[in-house]
């Protein structure tokens, strides 16, 4: 019951993002949000299905997954905001290695990690948004004052 705030708040920062980003980015942040999106999705059913006693295979699948598509779409991206994403959930897929190899470091602490990691991919996919809606604004405002 108390968790509820905090699902609520991450809930709306998630689709917020998918919304700007699909309405205002390019390709790159349309791709990534909805790569986002998905995981985050899929991460919901997970930890519905599976809980928290075991090691969650499900959930390192999907941040793998995950892992594996913003890499691809950094391959040969101009942009930094991809490869600021991908690095970012690689340190959310190496906090599931350390859950797998018995690392003294608290679990909870681990989760609490990967969570606020994923809130900074989040702002990663925001700005580069930004930045990309800014830059077609401004081309499309040079284009309209060469004329």
């Amino acid at each position: 019951m108390l968790n509820i705030g905090y699902v609520i708040v991450g809930a709306v920062f998630m689709v917020g993002m998918g919304l700007f980003a699909f309405l205002k980015g390019g390709s790159r942040e349309k791709l990534g949000a909805s790569v986002y999106l998905a995981a985050w999705f899929a991460s919901l059913i997970a930890q519905e299905n599976a809980g928290f006693r075991d090691w969650p295979y499900g959930l390192f699948a999907i941040d793998t997954a995950a892992l594996l598509a913003l890499i691809a779409i950094a391959w040969r991206a101009p942009q930094s905001w991809p490869t600021w994403a991908a690095g970012l959930q690689l340190i959310a897929v190496m906090g599931h290695i350390m859950i797998l190899t018995s690392n003294r470091a608290p679990t909870a602490s681990i989760y609490t990690a990967m969570n606020l990691i994923g809130y900074l991919i989040i702002l990663c996919i925001i700005v580069g948004t930004f930045w990309t809606w800014q830059e077609r604004k401004i081309a499309a405002e040079y284009e309209r004052t060469s004329r």
